[in-house]
């Protein structure tokens, strides 16, 4: 029976100390988040700040549903009115904000310019919520503030029923002695003394030390050599730096190379990025992309390259960050799906040593670029690596509160390593 009940239930107790815990490390995440620059690390904390906020959301409804089915343990004794009408106050008010302050977030989540994904603790999808993201910009951007402004409240409130919560507990527990604090210790004595509440003072003490000093493991570039969509000619040949001695001599005779020479992109070839995100930086790849390459050192003026990558295939080794990448603030790949380069105008500038004189066209935008590269070639392969840097900004990549190199640098350095062999 309820009435006799002088503890809630095992469950209850369990679910009690574990939204506690998370709501108190939830508070200084919050804060970190605020206070930090933008970057990597206050990036992987908000990622983290939404996992534990829709874990509190699921704990709660179960928590409700819980205490539907069983009743808590009665009040002390001749306990005055006006304390059973607060404690309720306050017990409601603290599902109100475990549910409010999730659905809030996830509101702000959800109807944010950015499509940022929900991945719980980096691995579990987890869904907008429906209809929000496809509104009209307006009505969208009304949702998205009465979110910020409801998370604000609630946020405040938070820090109140806080006090009033724990203030309640030292009251109960050290001036009335009575069974309060044992509802939810069980086992636990009135008064100063009782161990178990000394227990829960550290686990506060704890949980708050952990929330300054939890720092998360920013996730390193993708290793690995991006595979090419369709081995498609590329490289060039240099010319040889040992005589051609030989019989057995494996390059192509000096006859061919006079003529542009066709050449297929192996799989090991990489096309990688660095940018700049708060000092930190954020190496990327593209993971999808090809190139249709005819070139010759003895054959300049005839030579031709044409690289096609696909945008939405970027990694930079975060999820949650590469999805948001083909939005309309960065590659926008919804209306440009691809960025291509192509030069037909190529300079010799020492041994092994030329420049690519050409055009990149990237998310609509097009610009002259000029990219140095290094060549070898050893039989019927060749190998070539260039790198060279590009002004997102000019390129429209970044719009919004993201064109600003306050956080993220204006300079990205695009690098890459193809090996190649003759068709």
């Amino acid at each position: 029976m309820a009435a006799s009940r002088t503890r809630y239930t095992t469950v209850a107790i369990v679910i009690h100390w574990l939204i506690a815990a998370a709501i108190i490390f939830q508070i200084i995440l919050g804060w970190r988040m605020g206070d930090g620059p933008k970057g990597p690390t206050t990036y992987a904390l908000f990622q983290l700040h939404k996992s534990i906020g829709i874990t509190i959301l699921l704990l709660s409804l179960a928590r409700l549903a819980w205490r539907l089915f069983n009743k808590p343990p009665a009040p002390p004794e001749g306990q005055p009115k006006w304390e059973r009408i607060a404690s309720h106050l306050v017990h409601w008010g603290f599902y109100v904000i475990m549910i409010g302050l999730p659905v809030t977030g996830w509101i702000i989540v959800s109807t944010s310019r950015v499509p940022i994904p929900t991945l719980l603790y980096g691995a579990v999808p987890w869904p907008h919520i429906p209809g929000l993201p496809e509104l009209a910009a307006g009505a969208k951007h009304a949702w998205h503030q009465a979110g910020e402004l409801g998370h604000g409240v609630l946020v405040k409130t938070t820090y109140l029923l806080l006090l009033l919560h724990l203030g309640a507990v030292a009251k109960h527990q050290i001036l009335d002695r009575d069974a309060v604090f044992g509802h939810m210790a069980a086992g636990a004595k009135p008064g100063i003394k009782e161990p178990r509440l000394w227990l829960a003072a550290a686990g506060l003490a704890a949980v708050v030390a952990a929330g300054y000093l939890y720092m998360p493991a920013v996730k390193a570039p993708a290793p690995a050599p991006a595979p090419v969509e369709e081995p498609a000619p590329v490289a060039a040949p240099t010319p040889a730096e040992t005589a051609p001695a030989a019989e057995t001599a494996m390059p192509p005779a000096e006859s061919a190379l006079k003529d542009p020479v066709a050449w297929t992109v192996q799989k090991s070839s990489t096309l990688t990025f660095t940018a700049t995100w708060s000092g930190s930086g954020i190496d990327g790849r593209f993971k999808t992309w090809s190139a249709d390459i005819l070139f010759s050192p003895e054959a300049l003026d005839r030579s031709k390259v044409t690289v096609s990558i696909d945008m939405a295939s970027a990694a930079t080794g975060d999820d949650q960050r590469d999805q948001s990448l083909p939005s309309g603030d960065f590659f926008d790949t919804a209306e440009h799906p691809k960025a291509t380069f192509t030069a037909t105008k190529f300079r010799k500038t020492g041994e092994g040593k030329f420049v690519a004189d050409g055009t990149l066209d990237l998310r609509g935008v097009k610009k002259p670029l000029s990219l140095p590269f290094t060549l070898k070639i050893d039989g019927d392969t060749a190998t070539a690596r260039g790198v060279t840097t590009l002004d997102r900004t000019t390129f429209g990549v970044g719009q919004g509160e993201w064109a600003s190199t306050d956080e993220i640098a204006a300079k990205v350095k695009v690098s890459f390593s193809i090996t190649a062999k003759t068709k």
